[in-house]
């Protein structure tokens, strides 16, 4: 059951990637937001 293994590790990998991604994006728009409270 090889093939279990191998399509487990590649979702969690996928599902890694996208959780990185919607921190990131995060990240940007809260620094923006935060940027522009300092400024203001």
């Amino acid at each position: 059951m090889w093939y279990f293994a191998w399509l487990l590790g590649v979702l969690l990998a996928v599902a890694f990637g996208i959780i990185n991604v919607m921190w990131y994006e995060s990240e940007q728009c809260f620094g923006q937001a935060d940027d522009e409270g300092l400024s203001a």
